[in-house]
């Protein structure tokens, strides 16, 4: 978003909240950070600081600052004093860059919590945080909360109109384990934002596991989209150190650089949590801390148990489908013969 040349440079920053002066320190300034002569800056950020609605000031002026912790003092102190023009562009941007600021942190839960409050001041996205979004609450942990974003966006009501859903899709309904019906994956297929369709496959996966459908679905059709994110992941190409500046094409490659930049870690590190058995004594309910810290039963090999008190204890119920699986393997050595 280009002050210079969109809505703002007819109106003036802040839609002309921003005197005249404080708005010429400020294009002095950023024209000096571009020659890589911040020092020079810093006396001109200071002056259009003076005004308290130049926030796009005290946003440039946080990138400047020695370490990421500072940047946030500044955006917070930023943020407190655009609550009286909520309804700004510069407000926005002071929280977009507080979205960057902690997620270069690792401060997940304070990204995402950010671009909540975004997508509920502007529901339909103009400051383009759907792209993220999906991806800081993978971070952050936040898997349900991930799908359903994704899920919301992707609706078929929402593709067709371009109407936001609920809450800029922060809404977070309980999300759909059920695979994509077969008419409207044709349809998904013709076009999607990427971004989304890699965030339900992941999102999905960690919720339900490798078992289910709709994680396969969704990779499909992310691949199809944009088969360079999956390209870069299968490489193993070294994740990128910082995003993509460059102009950019719908689901095209600098895209698929800002989302390895945002996620490529997760996919690289392995899932232990569906290799990670349950004692299957049904009352017990340990599960392993490592893989195959629990021992098989040695007769059919298809139960775990945390202790022999366990194994013990449900012999009585496990006796039955033991037998039956030794007496099944019997069957099958037999007929090899």
């Amino acid at each position: 978003m280009n002050k210079r040349m969109g809505a703002e440079s007819l109106a003036g920053f802040g839609g002309g909240m921003v005197s005249q002066e404080s708005q010429k320190s400020l294009t002095t300034a950023e024209d000096l950070c571009r020659k890589r002569r911040p020092e020079e800056a810093v006396p001109y950020l200071l002056k259009a600081m003076k005004d308290p609605n130049n926030l796009d000031a005290d946003i440039q002026f946080c990138f400047l600052q020695p370490n990421l912790g500072m940047s946030m003092q500044v955006l917070e102190a930023a943020e407190q004093k655009g609550v009286g023009i909520i309804q700004t562009r510069p407000y926005m941007r002071v929280l977009q860059t507080m979205v960057r600021i902690a997620f270069e942190k690792g401060d997940y839960n304070k990204s995402a919590n950010t671009m909540i409050e975004m997508l509920r001041l502007c529901p339909g996205d103009n400051m383009g945080q759907r792209s993220w979004h999906g991806s800081v609450l993978l971070q952050a942990g936040r898997h349900k909360e991930a799908l359903s974003f994704a899920q919301a966006w992707l609706q078929p009501e929402t593709r067709r109109t371009g109407a936001p859903p609920p809450r800029g899709g922060c809404a977070f309904d309980a999300p759909s384990p059920d695979p994509i019906p077969q008419a409207e994956y044709q349809s998904m297929s013709e076009y999607c934002d990427a971004e989304l369709l890699y965030t339900g496959a992941l999102a999905a996966f960690k919720i339900w596991g490798p078992e289910g459908l709709l994680a396969r679905q969704y990779l499909r059709l992310g691949t199809k989209s944009n088969p360079t994110i999956l390209m870069r992941i299968l490489g193993k190409v070294t994740r990128p150190h910082s995003l993509n500046n460059m102009p950019r094409s719908l689901n095209g490659t600098e895209e698929a650089h800002d989302y390895c930049w945002l996620t490529q870690n997760l996919w690289e590190e392995p899932d232990r949590r569906h290799v990670l058995k349950f004692c299957s004594r049904e009352a017990c309910g340990r599960r392993e801390q490592r893989v195959a810290e629990f021992k098989r039963c040695s007769a059919c090999k298809q139960v775990s148990y945390c202790s022999l008190e366990c194994q013990e204890t449900d012999w009585k119920a496990h006796k039955p489908d033991c037998k039956a699986h030794q007496e099944r393997k019997a069957f099958s050595r037999a007929m090899m013969f």
